[in-house]
């Protein structure tokens, strides 16, 4: 089962005519995770033929517009579209009463509950689990109080060994369930099967990391290392990193350092100031410290897959 990212948008502050705000879909053990939400997300959505009825979950890092304005016409969407199930809401605290305040006098009335987890720690935290995947908090630097999240996947059942399985008849289908749980098997003559005799590795579990918006920040190397996929924000080029500090912004050279120090599979820029017309100048600057750096595409659907196991 693959995992893919969904790039809907990533170009900082206001919409343009080629990019939208910040906003990605996840898609992670059959989960359908959005992650932030700028304006006009549902209409990204819409172009990338995501289905609205499978997101239960929205990740939004922090509480700046190009972050968060498409959430409350997302919401109001789902009403319309039948939506019963409910939608939960991960954010900094402060965003259900920004919701519920728009909802209100506007006369927005759901017929499905939205649920509100506010987060105001300034450590990592667990913040979702279920039986396949885990999601925790990433403390960002920015001028407000903002979140990364780091998505992991739970370490897979093992595969059988159809081959070795094949070769002992006392070994029925009933057992298959405890083999791939990694169990030995005990024949009646009281010889035990070693389960790494009946099994073949499991691929190896993907995770991905989303770093909004944020100065440069070392913290969060021990949060995010050996990721498969990154995502950091790089608004600035480096000759431009004492604006960046003073706007709480990270610069492409810096994302790749944070890559390269986290050791991660792979980087992907975002966030990008409106005054820079060619993006490969993010790409130039950053491969120069990490190679495997590369510029999101609008709609882009990305395999999230470990390239070495």
């Amino acid at each position: 089962m693959s995992t893919y990212l969904t790039i809907l948008g990533f170009n900082s502050a206001i919409p343009t005519i080629n990019s939208s705000p910040t906003a990605q879909l996840l898609e992670i053990e059959e989960r359908h995770f959005l992650i932030d939400c700028g304006e006009g997300t549902q209409v990204q959505l819409r172009k990338a033929k995501a289905r609205f009825s499978k997101i239960n979950h929205i990740f939004i890092s922090h509480l700046h517009g190009d972050h968060c304005f498409g959430l409350p016409g997302l919401i109001a969407s789902f009403r319309l579209l039948g939506r019963d199930m409910p939608l939960h809401v991960y954010g900094p605290k402060g965003i259900k009463k920004m919701l519920e305040t728009i909802f209100k006098i506007t006369e927005t009335h759901r017929g499905f509950e939205v649920v509100y987890h506010e987060l105001d720690k300034d450590y990592s935290e667990m913040i979702y689990e279920d039986s396949r995947v885990e999601v925790y908090t990433i403390p960002l630097d920015h001028r407000i109080y903002c979140n990364g999240y780091l998505f992991k996947e739970k370490p897979k059942d093992r595969h059988l060994n159809m081959k070795e399985i094949a070769k002992y008849s006392e070994i029925e289908s009933c057992d298959y369930h405890n083999i791939k749980a990694g169990k030995d098997v005990v024949l009646s003559d009281g010889y035990v099967l070693k389960n790494e005799v009946l099994t073949l590795d499991p691929a190896p579990p993907v995770s991905y990391a989303f770093c909004s918006d944020t100065r440069y920040l070392e913290s969060i190397l021990p949060i995010i290392k050996n990721v498969t996929v990154l995502y950091h924000e790089s608004t600035f080029l480096h000759d431009l990193k004492e604006m960046a500090d003073y706007t709480g912004h990270s610069t492409a050279l810096e994302a790749a350092t944070i890559a390269q120090k986290a050791e991660v599979g792979k980087l992907i820029l975002g966030h990008f100031s409106n005054r820079y017309a060619d993006l490969t100048v993010f790409t130039d600057e950053a491969r120069n410290v990490f190679p495997n750096s590369y510029l999101p595409k609008a709609l882009e659907s990305v395999k999230i897959e470990n390239l070495y196991a």
